[in-house]
């Protein structure tokens, strides 16, 4: 990691920035996963990181895949009469290799329009968590779409778990474990030094455990991508962390009347705001955790903000901008 290297707003340079991009990135304004949506979403998105490789920066990406894993899990339940439902780590590889290719082809163009291109390469990227994880023996994590109680129970007899959600009906849950080690960082690490943009991580990356003889296998479970991607991140030695939502700022006091955005923080700030509940753990709680974790171990500067000022935030000018 770089040193302190704090600048009040002042760029000392963009350096690595690792971009964690958001599930919005992913789909269509009306959360649509239509192809098209996906394709058209997913060209946007491009343009905005193509704005900041040509600004300077050495760029890497994490991205999510809840949608797209979602349209998997349906397809399984609608065809487990036809052909077996495929496991969850599987649906996590095949994810990452379809928005990978969307995301290569769209950065490419835009970086061409710009006259900077660069090479663009997607690493199939696999993530370590603990088999004892208690994730496993109490999974929360809600994925796919919603079912009558007669449909997840004939799911329920194929080994998952499911859970009901009142008058939405039942929704199958997974683990979500502690993410250990990023294991195909190392790939990813040689091609950004060799200058490539790279695609990694995606959707937390597919989830593995390492069994008593040292081999590794897929579990079912999805992992947080926020989290994932800070520890990609330090793996690269990333200058700055940029976490892409659909919101320019984080809110402290969401909700209330004493609501008001965090533009420039510290560590310190954040984590006592954290500590007192400010952010819900499915939005906001992890992507804040990911940014503490990234500045506790050297990053020199995150950035939580929304996807259209991501070049900006990268030089510490836009959304929520947090430093030790």
């Amino acid at each position: 990691m770089s040193g302190d290297g704090r600048d009040g707003g002042d760029d000392p340079g963009l350096g690595r920035v690792l971009i964690a991009l958001g599930g919005n990135a992913m789909t269509g304004p009306d959360g649509s996963a239509t192809p098209q949506a996906q394709e058209a979403a997913i060209g946007r998105a491009m343009e905005h990181v193509a704005d900041l490789v040509a600004a300077g920066a050495r760029v890497a990406l994490a991205h999510g895949n809840g949608p797209q894993v979602g349209n998997l899990l349906i397809k399984n339940q609608l065809a487990a009469h036809v052909v077996p439902p495929v496991p969850l780590d599987w649906c996590g590889a095949q994810t990452q290799g379809t928005i990978g290719v969307l995301m290569v082809d769209a950065l490419e163009r835009a970086l061409a329009a710009r006259g900077a291109s660069r090479p663009v390469t997607a690493v199939v990227t696999r993530t370590l968590v603990d088999a004892a994880d208690r994730g496993f023996t109490d999974p929360v994590k809600p994925v796919g779409r919603s079912f009558p109680r007669d449909e997840a129970e004939r799911f329920m007899a194929l080994g998952q778990s499911w859970r009901s959600f009142g008058p939405r009906g039942w929704r199958r849950v997974v683990a979500s474990p502690e993410p250990l080690e990023v294991l195909d960082a190392g790939a990813a690490a040689v091609l950004l030094e060799a200058g490539h943009v790279v695609i990694a991580a995606g959707g937390g990356g597919v989830p593995v455990v390492r069994d008593a003889g040292g081999a590794l296998r897929g579990v079912e479970a999805v992992v947080d991508k926020d989290l994932a991607a800070q520890l990609l991140a330090r793996r690269l030695g990333a200058d700055a962390l940029v976490i892409a939502t659909d919101v320019e700022h984080v809110m402290a006091g969401y909700g209330t009347a004493a609501e008001r955005p965090l533009r420039r923080t510290t560590a310190a700030e954040l984590r006592t705001l954290a500590a007192a509940g400010h952010f819900a753990g499915g939005s906001m709680g992890p992507k804040v955790e990911a940014v503490l974790r990234f500045l506790a171990a050297g990053g020199r500067r995150a950035a939580i903000t929304s996807l259209d000022r991501i070049t900006e935030a990268a030089h510490g000018k836009a959304g929520t901008i947090i430093e030790e």
